[in-house]
């Protein structure tokens, strides 16, 4: 969608073609909340990116015309004292070199701040928060159509080739370029660079919460345990898992999480967040990531046809970038590839790109 945009505010004539409905239910964007966060460990590329990022989603409040963007801060805590090589000590140190104020924090100040129990160490970073995903994407969606993007849902592509994409119905869709935002489909798609992904599903749980629970966005050991939350929101908190997850196709129907998994989530909750430990679930769902195997993502012309472009590999820390997204695809449709998002069908082995995530 930020892709299409970005192509039409650049003059060009867009079809955008969508497999399923605006949002599609089985999106990474799919769902109330994503976590929009500048805390990336040592990696200064990212974090400086999300300063950008940062900026446009205040901007993009504006120019909506709604709150879809909500400042709460963002809050990173340790069981253990944050140590030089972790994450939380990382981001820390280079978010307060750029000139970030961040709150240093110790079981006293998170106890006051949250809900969360037997941390001893952290940061609150009051720059960042969370979006209302789904919402955000029909925003987008709506914007297009007043732009002059023709939207086509229900329209999947079967085939992709140079000028055309193919379309499960049959239709032959032609253009001078196409771009092939797809996700987990896209290796499926073009199966000669499915060796540099892997897609995975991570469990998404919503938890029925009083108005006593207390929480700003939150990673928990984030990079150790992988689990982080947000706000209460309605009647209900938002808690998951940003970590190794497990082989899923994007197709798949088996979008609830496991009673494995809920047992975690459980273990998590009686020793971090007691006042959930036995709270009802609301609904719980599997988002599928599309990793690369370095966990950067994918922006780049195909080196056989420069007017095809893929834009993939969110890694499951894409949509916090919504607001540059679109334009670093008008870019590779330009030849402007951004380095880090270059094509390489040559990855063999992860190198992993976000320090926040949990390896096993």
């Amino acid at each position: 969608m930020t892709g299409a945009l970005a192509l039409a505010d650049r003059g060009h004539d867009v079809t955008l073609l969508e497999a399923g409905e605006i949002p599609h239910p089985l999106a990474e964007s799919t769902d109330v909340s994503k976590a929009v966060r500048m805390d990336y460990g040592a990696d200064e590329f990212y974090a400086s990116h999300m300063e950008r990022a940062l900026e446009r989603w205040r901007a993009w409040n504006a120019e909506l015309g709604e709150t879809l963007f909500h400042e709460s801060g963002a809050m990173f805590v340790t069981r253990e004292p944050m140590a030089p090589g972790g994450f939380e000590h990382e981001s820390f140190a280079l978010l307060g070199r750029r000139g970030h104020r961040l709150e240093r924090l110790d079981a006293t100040d998170i106890a006051r701040r949250s809900s969360l129990r037997g941390f001893v160490d952290g940061y609150f970073n009051p720059e960042g928060g969370w979006a209302e995903s789904g919402r955000v994407v029909e925003r987008l969606a709506a914007r297009a159509r007043d732009r002059g993007v023709a939207v086509r849902p229900n329209a999947r592509a079967a085939h992709v080739e140079p000028g055309a994409v193919v379309l499960a119905s049959g239709e032959r869709a032609l253009g001078d370029a196409v771009v092939l935002a797809c996700g987990g489909w896209v290796p499926a798609l073009l199966p000669e660079i499915a060796a540099s992904f892997r897609t995975v599903g991570q469990p998404v749980f919503h938890l029925e919460a009083g108005a006593d629970v207390a929480l700003p966005v939150f990673g928990a050991d984030l990079s150790r345990t992988g689990w982080y939350g947000f706000p209460r929101q309605d009647t209900f908190v938002k808690v998951a898992n940003h970590g190794a997850g497990r082989a899923m196709a994007p197709d798949s129907s088996l979008r609830e999480t496991t009673v494995v998994e809920e047992e975690r989530l459980r273990e998590f909750l009686r020793a971090s967040l007691p006042s959930l430990a036995s709270a009802p679930l609301r609904k719980t769902r599997v988002c599928v990531y599309c990793d690369t195997l370095d966990e950067h993502f994918w922006i780049a012309p195909h080196p056989d046809a420069p007017t095809l472009v893929v834009a993939t590999g969110g890694s499951g820390h894409a949509f916090k970038f919504a607001p540059l997204v679109g334009d670093w695809i008008a870019r590779a449709l330009e030849g402007d590839v951004v380095p880090r998002f270059r094509w390489r069908p040559e990855l063999a082995r992860a190198a992993h790109g976000d320090a926040a995530r949990r390896r096993q």
